[in-house]
């Protein structure tokens, strides 16, 4: 049966490096993919913001077209300073796009990040997806990205995964949707490198058993049945 898939993300490219081989998979599996950015992932920067902000979108377009997705959507709020906002608004800017889209799984930010837009979103999903009486069969898992996840420092909490999920038919296909982000890509041995991306997918595939990984760690799954 095919599933509802959201992917709930801070900037464009986040979706990508988090789980862009898995939305891959979901998409070839017949599942309905589709990816929320929240912020504009360009305020933070010089020059012509409105001008970058419509240049990301563009090719986060490309790269959810890629990976197979349904669509994508677009928030408004500022990059980098989402602590600045009141998570009331982030969250029923989440909510908002779930009741649009009732999703079965959504994967998002880990809330360990150093970048302090994941950290709000993670919030802000949670609180989102709360599990009050109704609440319809759901799982979130929470994603790692590349040069946020594994350089927060202590206190905050490490990424410690409990899933983890095949890609290696799907791996080339997250590497192609991540050269859309020309602008964002460093390289090697930068984490945020093709090189990197497809390191870190070998090594999580080795914990696992498998050629290629992605590893999520669990936040919530509720269930109606055993």
């Amino acid at each position: 049966m095919a599933r509802k898939i959201a992917a709930i993300f801070a900037h464009p490219d986040d979706e990508v490096l988090a789980c862009g081989g898995t939305l891959a998979a979901h998409a070839d599996a017949g599942d309905e993919v589709r990816i929320f950015i929240m912020a504009t992932g360009a305020t933070s920067r010089g020059g012509d913001q409105a001008r970058y902000v419509t240049t990301l979108r563009g090719q986060a377009e490309r790269a959810a077209k890629i990976l197979g997705a349904a669509g994508v959507s677009f928030g408004d709020f500022p990059d980098n300073r989402m602590d600045n906002v009141a998570l009331l608004d982030v969250v029923k800017a989440v909510e908002a796009f779930l009741a649009q889209f009732p999703a079965d799984v959504i994967y998002t930010h880990h809330g360990g990040d150093m970048n302090i837009d994941h950290g709000v979103i993670n919030r802000a999903v949670a609180t989102a997806c709360r599990p009050l009486p109704g609440l319809r069969p759901l799982e979130i898992l929470t994603c790692e990205i590349n040069s946020s996840t594994e350089w927060a420092p202590p206190p905050l909490p490490p990424f410690v995964p409990t899933d983890f999920i095949g890609i290696a038919a799907s791996l080339d296909r997250k590497v192609a949707a991540l050269a859309c982000y020309a602008d964002e890509i460093r390289p090697w041995p930068h984490p945020r490198s093709a090189e990197g991306v497809r390191a870190l997918a070998r090594w999580r595939g080795s914990q696992s058993g498998m050629e290629a990984a992605e590893a999520f760690a669990l936040m919530r799954r509720v269930r109606r049945d055993p």
